[in-house]
């Protein structure tokens, strides 16, 4: 009797040749390309340093495309963000210590937004491992351990030959639903130390998929198709695992209004008759979601934004779809359901009834109505002509990247992104200078669409760096600096809260002129020009900076 696992792919006569006969002069470095390159990567971000130099000379003996920044928190955000465009696992190299450290809030947001981010950092020597005090340079008595409350999981390897398993076992790890970052350390020596080891061909690390349980999806469709008021939430999960196809049948299907989450952006259809849009952080939203009698949320957590700042108290049932174990109702209470959205989605929608509901669609357009009130009572045009503007000259299945600014917050709620995956934000963990280096990593992915980045004048100074990046990729970026002299946001806060600002105030430079003194084009621009601006950037090849010099102001919450 021959089992699964009996079975055995026996070499050929060549792949024995190569094997016995492997290239000489390879070391540590070469096993770590060849596996990504086995494991089909073909772009890497990072910035080299002293213990990483191997990985970083092998590179020029593999057929990975390299795409390196100048801080490796901006390096961190490019991998996230090539990874959330792509879906694939994005490798990051890094060097030892203070290298390493540096990416620590890049990777706090892919963990946040669900980024498969393979992070490979290097390690002191060997003989130095175990938290001794050696005096190293960059030691530290652990370093995996900065990173283990941040990623997925932590790979250590101590030897040549584990090399390929160990970052094939990360590879699973970032892929595997839900998607995240992961960190490999490897010795300086053992990456420098010469290798006889066959070259790495073909990896397997495929990823294990998370179908739901049947009992649950037929008890939720059951309550679905039965209920008087059902609605949807849907989040960045519904995005990742590529389901908006099965989320619009579904919705239709039961007739559900939904309203995506800031990082379900493009989950579902903005101008659909059942669309709520992302207006989230608004009572006559809230208000709603709470009179639903059957509330789907599906691949969100309900967390602080999601939740109009957690005074969302639903009052009917939640069936609630996520990937990550620690989110089910964390909460809400809820039939919670521990599955991948897009294949607990399809089971739904094979199990569920059609369901009538001819007042579904005006009940959505009287909640937008009310929506539309609240803000236009406030005196914003300006505000919203930006986003249309930008909405209007954006291609349409360009992607943008968002950065911590007012701009950023209102587009949360009132930008329309048209596609699925087209729009990204650093609202996962909320750190600064996320725009820029993530609109890099994306035009990186695909050269052939441009990309937008929005950043206020106190997020740009993060990453005025990377324009000698975008230059020497010539990577289609337009960065758009809305200037309006400080931390706009917490200038609003304070003034809130405090009547006075504190430390909101900057001293920034010439956008333009230091923009141009890297070769990169750019131009001051104006709201009634910024259609036309944008526009012809889009058009041009390479990347380029507009700098609106603008005060704008949010509109009013709702949760205090």
């Amino acid at each position: 009797m021959t089992h699964d696992h009996d079975l055995v792919l026996r070499p050929t006569a060549a792949q024995t040749e190569a094997a016995l006969n492997p290239p000489a002069g390879r070391n540590g470095g070469d096993l770590v390309v060849e596996t990504l390159t086995g494991l089909g990567a073909t772009t890497v971000f990072g910035l080299p340093g002293q213990h990483a130099l191997g990985m970083f000379d092998a590179l020029r003996r593999s057929s990975l495309s390299y795409v390196g920044l100048r801080v490796e928190n901006n390096a961190g955000f490019a991998a996230d963000a090539y990874g959330r465009i792509t879906g694939e696992a994005a490798p990051l190299l890094l060097s030892t210590g203070p290298g390493a450290l540096t990416s620590l809030a890049a990777l706090q947001e892919a963990a946040a937004a669900s980024a498969p981010v393979l992070a490979i950092s290097s390690q002191i020597p060997s003989p130095g491992l175990g938290g001794g005090r050696h005096g190293y340079l960059h030691e530290l008595r652990d370093q995996k351990a900065s990173f283990r409350d941040i990623v997925k999981s932590v790979h250590t390897v101590r030897t040549a030959s584990q090399i390929p398993s160990a970052i094939a076992e990360a590879w699973e790890s970032a892929l595997t639903a839900p998607h995240g970052p992961v960190w490999i350390e490897i010795p300086q020596d053992v990456l420098l130390a010469e290798t006889t080891l066959p070259v790495v061909t073909a990896m397997d690390a495929t990823p294990h998929e998370l179908p739901p349980r049947p009992e649950l999806t037929a008890l939720a469709a059951h309550l679905l198709s039965t209920a008087a008021r059902p609605a949807i939430i849907a989040g960045g999960g519904v995005v990742r695992s590529d389901a908006s196809g099965k989320l619009l049948a579904l919705a239709e299907k039961l007739n559900a209004p939904v309203v995506t989450t800031f990082g379900g952006k493009g989950a579902f259809p903005w101008e659909h008759p059942l669309s709520l849009q992302s207006w989230l952080e608004d009572r006559h939203t809230t208000d709603f979601l709470e009179e639903a009698d059957v509330l789907l949320v599906v691949g969100s957590g309900l967390g602080e934004l999601s939740s109009n700042y957690f005074t969302f108290s639903p009052r009917g049932r939640i069936i609630q779809i996520d990937a990550d174990l620690g989110k089910l109702e964390s909460n809400h209470p809820a039939l919670g359901i521990h599955a991948d959205a897009r294949l607990a989605l399809s089971a739904l929608l094979e199990t569920a009834e059609d369901r009538e509901d001819e007042g579904a669609a005006e009940r959505v357009a009287a909640v937008l109505s009310k929506v539309r009130a609240r803000i236009a009572s406030q005196d914003l045009p300006l505000e919203q002509h930006l986003l249309a503007s930008i909405r209007e000259a954006l291609p349409a299945t360009s992607p943008s990247f968002w950065d911590m600014t007012i701009l950023a917050y209102w587009a949360w709620s009132a930008f329309d992104p048209r596609h699925p995956n087209t729009m990204h934000s650093a609202q996962g963990a909320g750190g600064l200078g996320y725009g820029f280096p993530a609109a890099l990593g994306a035009a990186a992915a695909d050269r052939t669409r441009p990309v937008l980045a929005v950043s206020g004048d106190g997020g740009a100074m993060y990453s005025i760096a990377e324009l000698a990046t975008a230059r020497q990729h010539n990577l289609p970026v337009t960065w758009l600096i809305v200037d309006d002299g400080g931390y706009g946001i917490l200038r609003e806060y304070m003034t809130d809260a405090f009547d006075e600002a504190t430390g909101t105030e900057l001293a920034r430079p010439d956008f333009i002129a230091l923009a141009e003194s890297f070769g990169v084009p750019a131009h001051r621009t104006t709201p009634e020009t910024l259609t036309e601006d944008l526009a012809k950037s889009f058009s041009t090849p390479g990347p380029s900076v507009l700098v609106l010099p603008a005060l704008l102001r949010m509109f009013a919450p709702t949760h205090l």
